[in-house]
């Protein structure tokens, strides 16, 4: 990406973080958080000739030093003894662990820590001009916190990174989620920091877990500002959340001015995700990646960090959004038509459901939505009192 910024020592354009070892993440076979979505990824870009060797990354572990940037070094301690199982369920659940979200596994703390590794792996990358882009989609645990599981979080990868980052680079941090669950973890850890900014675009926590991120949380004390929610409601369409997405995402870096750009790029916000209630389609995964993209470069000499999460259609949903978010990062046309033959035939066989061959969605996903204009118009209405305090109108009163 030399001809976006004029510097000619970069050594990537892009760098894919990625190893089998982070399958290791795995609470059992039945759990919605199934990393085999990691696999079905890597190899339909593998099949599309859009990934080579040459731009993976291995991740590395994070160590405990690292972990304890953002977590509390009891709750450490904690999932290691679980990790080897020297502590049993009603030993932990105060912390998170060991309950049915997030059951204890055989070595979780290094699958865990393997996974913020890859983040920092990713960050290094980036702001060491390594690569101008870089992307886990390991990571995204965005409901771990400071000593407490939650979710199928166990340690956030997001807040260490960003503890990371201003502590070794000395870098202000804008964060955006459009998970359709709040981004509560990277939140709360920031909540108080005048020098990082969250955005969580997601479904109302009237429904859906964690029940928090309600537009009224702006950050307290020197952070009070610095912390944007945009709970949008149920059965929201495409047009809807890209219209909060854009406006809010560029009114914000605008008025934040960041160093660096952390997009957590969640995949459940689609119709067919079994565990949440928003419409969105394929469109979304086209239309999120370009814009963070496009303001990465106009702000931070294209620094940006991509990060995976939620997602839970692994066959149908996630390796397309998520191809499609590593071809943006590579200024790849981005794909038409019919998906790679050679990859419907390997995976239709293992896949509960029927594929969706090409890259968009069929017109006919889902019936229409009767009270499309009373949710557009209220989503409307939290994007402007999620902005509201940055707005010209507002310093002028």
């Amino acid at each position: 990406m030399a001809k976006h910024t004029g510097n000619d020592k970069l050594k990537k354009h892009a760098v894919y973080v990625y190893s089998e070892e982070q399958l290791g993440y795995k609470f059992s076979e039945t759990h919605p958080f199934n990393q085999k979505r990691l696999i079905l990824t890597t190899d339909l870009l593998r099949k599309m000739n859009a990934l080579s060797d040459q731009d993976i990354v291995i991740p590395r572990i994070a160590t405990d030093d690292e972990l304890l940037l953002a977590h509390d070094p009891r709750y450490v301690d904690i999932v290691k003894k679980a990790s080897k199982g020297l502590m049993t369920s009603s030993q932990t659940e105060s912390f998170g662990i060991g309950t049915e979200d997030t059951p204890i596994f055989p070595n979780m703390h290094e699958a865990s820590a393997r996974l913020v590794g890859g983040t920092l792996t990713a960050v290094d990358y980036v702001m060491e001009n390594k690569a101008l882009h870089a992307l886990n989609l390991g990571g995204g645990l965005h409901h771990g916190f400071h000593g407490r599981a939650s979710g199928f979080c166990i340690y956030n990868d997001s807040s260490v990174a960003i503890k990371y980052i201003q502590q070794k680079y000395k870098a202000r941090v804008l964060y955006i989620d459009t998970d359709a669950h709040h981004g509560d973890g990277v939140q709360w850890s920031f909540y108080e920091d005048p020098d990082v900014c969250t955005i969580s675009i997601h479904e109302t926590g009237r429904y859906l877990f964690p029940g928090t991120g309600n537009v009224t949380e702006r950050g307290s004390g020197l952070g009070y500002g610095t912390s944007f929610n945009l709970p949008i409601d149920a059965f929201t369409e495409d047009e809807s959340f890209l219209d909060l997405y854009m406006t809010a995402f560029r009114e914000i870096a605008t008025h934040f001015k960041p160093d660096v750009i952390i997009t957590q790029n969640g995949a459940d916000a689609h119709y067919l995700d079994p565990l949440t209630h928003l419409y969105g389609t394929m469109k979304l995964y086209q239309e999120i990646p370009k814009l963070a993209h496009q303001l990465a470069h106009e702000f931070c000499d294209g620094k940006w960090i991509a990060v995976g999460g939620g997602g839970y259609d692994i066959w149908r949903v996630v390796p397309r959004a998520w191809s499609l978010l590593w071809m943006e990062m590579n200024d790849m046309e981005l794909p038409q038509g019919k998906l790679p033959k050679e990859w419907l035939d390997q995976w239709q066989k293992d896949s509960p459901v029927q594929l969706i061959p090409t890259w968009m969605d069929p017109e006919n996903l889902y019936e229409p939505i009767p009270r499309k204009e009373e949710i557009t118009e209220k989503n409307k209405q939290v994007l402007d009192k999620a902005l509201y305090h940055i707005r010209p109108h507002y310093e002028k009163e």
